[in-house]
Parts: C-alpha cells; structure tokens; sequence
C-alpha cells in the first residue's frame, strides 16, 4: 500500500526544522510584506502603472488592469524571484525578525 504524506510531512521529512509555516517550528509571519511579492513588488507596480492618472469609467479601470498585467516581463519576474531569495535568507539570518532595514 502506498504511503500518502501531507505538506507538512514532506516539508518534515525534506527540511527539518528549516521551513517556515503553520505547523512548522518557525510559523509563517502573518502578513509579512518583507517576504511577500505581492506586496513588495506587484501591488505597487500595478498601482502606478493604473492610477498613473485617475481612471475614467469602469471600463477604462479594467483596461488598465489588463495592461498592466500585460506590461510585467519575464526579466521583471526574475528579479522579482532573485530579490525573494534575498528576503527569505535575509530572514533566516536574523530569524524572522524585521529585516526590511537590512536590505540593500
């Protein structure tokens, strides 16, 4: 019979002591805009490039939207993932503290 593992298992099993998370040792910060993409990127990219000038009419917003999302490259998204990677180590480094100040 085969073994079914949860995430948590495998994280267990793959990282012990060494991921973050619910379940985990070290529980995910709640809201953490230091680790978060969304936040430290995404959100306020869309915001500038949408609100650049007040929109118009519902349409318009949406229109917006769409460009926007249209206007994020594979080269932005791959900064995007080397700056994570900054973050997370930055974080386990002085464990999980705030470290937004520490970073370049």
């Amino acid at each position: 019979m085969k073994k079914v593992y949860s995430s948590r298992n495998a994280l267990n099993i793959l990282y012990p002591n060494k991921w973050i998370g619910r379940g985990s040792l070290t529980p995910w910060p709640p809201r953490s805009p230091d680790i978060n993409p969304l936040d430290f990127f995404l959100w306020g990219f869309f915001k500038e490039k949408v609100f650049s000038t007040k929109p118009t009419t519902r349409d318009n917003m949406k229109e917006r939207i769409r460009q926007a999302c249209a206007a994020v490259t594979p080269q932005m998204l791959a900064d995007v993932r080397r700056s994570l990677n900054t973050r997370i180590n930055k974080c386990l480094e002085i464990h999980g503290n705030n470290f937004e100040h520490l970073l370049q």
